[in-house]
């Protein structure tokens, strides 16, 4: 019985906490975008413009060339942002 509810309470914890994945900044929406803490509706934009204007992201140092982006924020941003299916590079 013991094992049961501690098997139970490891998938509650499971389901209420689920794998941490970084937004694509290739392929996300405006509001999966805003939903990264940094990045508000205009930020969400600016990388949506820039992407489609340039055919999308390679790295992550490209958000440099968009409008309101600096190393600064790009630093404290880039646990949360990924290009393609890994997290960008640096």
């Amino acid at each position: 019985m013991k094992s049961l509810i501690a098997n139970m309470l490891i998938l509650a914890a499971l389901v209420a906490f689920p794998a941490y994945s970084a937004v694509d900044i290739n392929t996300a929406t405006q509001s999966e975008l805003e939903a990264v803490k940094g990045l508000g509706p205009a930020k969400a934009k600016a990388i949506i413009a820039y992407r489609e204007s340039k055919g999308g992201f390679k790295t992550l140092d490209e958000l440099d060339n968009v409008k309101g982006f600096g190393k600064a924020s790009i630093d404290k941003l880039k646990d949360d942002l990924a290009v393609g299916s890994v997290k960008a590079k640096r």
